[in-house]
């Protein structure tokens, strides 16, 4: 048998880049509790002062940083984390997740302008409607799978954002302008000495939120980031998450097993959904007003490109594959019209680099080994080099 990295260099780089990967995966599954609990406090660290200046010089020459930091970066990070619950533990395809997102941004349009709620109440409120219509959405589909699966929930992400579009309650294609901003939590403000101010922090108010300054935004989105980080890994820990796994492997074996093959798929859907609800109030308390066409379906194919990019299934992965995606495209803004393209070549050159995804999870990569893809029932026409074809077989 000849060795699979044979004379090309490709293959040697990838090898490496597995091996180190693996290294460090080993390392942190091995560290102590302390070590952990340090990295992550460097982590929140280092994202508490990504808004600083000097960072977004090189960053983000184009756009204002902080801004960019909320929306696009933040907003697909939550999206994405939604998103993996539903692709990545679960192995459910789909293509119609903006319709979430669109939900949760016009109920928060609709309850802070028609009926003056604040935007704590209208969270709340945002992610039960957007685990219901998850719910609504699953109930008859998720009997469903693969392809089919992927084109209903296509579909449904088409229907929200058309119903939207013809809706005069809400504004129809001129969408609802107006929406309140989050109430200001307290006045005070960051100190204006040496240290804060090389960092671009002197003087700001985080927790005032208002039109012109996004780095309070940030850190209220970095909040729900964190939040639906410890949320979803628990999950994905528990009995819950392992049911997950067993389903994306093979569901009918999970379900010869006795697990509820069903009722987990729909918890799944509905968790993801409010997941993205969430995003979409938190986008719409900034954006002040929104429109029909901010939830294209592209938007959908995007966060699905992230996860897949990042390594589906594998959280740190997850949030390093959005961010790339909302980062590339605005760093090479001063291309103009070749951005897109450069773009796509971008992320065509990472996944032939790395199929399985940027930072996948063992589990994942055992699976593409195997030929089902990755990714469960989702990947389960595409064959192995291995795989016998049962055909084959009985010839």
């Amino acid at each position: 048998m000849n060795d699979s990295s044979g004379g090309n260099p490709l293959n040697r780089v990838r090898d490496a880049y597995s091996s180190a990967s693996d290294s460090v995966r080993d390392r942190w599954s091995d560290a102590p509790g302390w070590a952990r609990w340090l990295v992550y406090l460097i982590l929140i660290v280092v994202a508490l002062v990504l808004p600083a200046d000097g960072i977004g010089s090189f960053m983000s020459p184009y756009t204002d940083w902080p801004t960019l930091l909320f929306f696009p970066i933040g907003g697909y990070i939550l999206l994405a984390i939604g998103l993996n619950v539903v692709v990545g533990q679960a192995g459910l395809l789909d293509l119609g997740y903006v319709a979430f997102f669109a939900i949760g941004g016009y109920t928060m349009a609709v309850f802070g302008v028609k009926f003056g709620w604040s935007f704590w109440e209208i969270l709340f409120v945002g992610v039960i409607l957007s685990a219901l219509s998850g719910i609504i959405l699953g109930a008859p589909t998720l009997r469903l799978r693969g392809d089919y699966l992927a084109i209903v929930t296509l579909g449904f992400g088409e229907i929200v954002r058309i119903t939207a579009n013809n809706t005069d309650y809400i504004g129809g294609p001129n969408g609802m302008g107006g929406i309140p901003h989050p109430p200001t939590l307290t006045e005070w403000t960051i100190p204006d000495n040496g240290f804060f101010d090389a960092l671009g922090f002197g003087g700001v108010q985080p927790f005032k939120y208002g039109a012109l300054d996004g780095k309070p935004y940030y850190y209220l989105m970095l909040v729900l980031i964190v939040v639906g980080i410890i949320f979803v890994k628990r999950l994905e820990n528990s009995r819950v998450g392992r049911a997950w796994a067993s389903i994306r492997e093979d569901e009918d074996a999970a379900e010869l097993m006795g697990v509820p093959t069903f009722k987990f798929k729909l918890a799944a859907f509905a968790i993801g959904a409010a997941i993205g609800g969430a995003t979409g109030v938190m986008y719409g308390s900034q954006a002040v007003s929104i429109i029909p066409t901010n939830f294209p379906f592209i938007l959908s194919a995007t966060i699905l490109a992230a996860v897949v990019l990042g390594g589906s299934g594998n959280l740190p992965g997850v949030i390093l594959g959005a961010f790339l995606v909302a980062w590339i495209p605005e760093r090479i803004r001063g291309l103009q019209e070749y951005r897109i393209l450069v773009f796509g070549g971008v992320l065509v050159l990472l996944m032939v680099f790395r199929p399985e995804g940027l930072l996948p999870s063992r589990r994942r990569k055992a699976e593409l080994a195997e030929g089902t893809g990755g990714m469960g029932t989702m990947g389960a026409e595409v064959a192995a080099p291995t795989t016998v074809v049962a055909g084959e077989v009985s010839e």
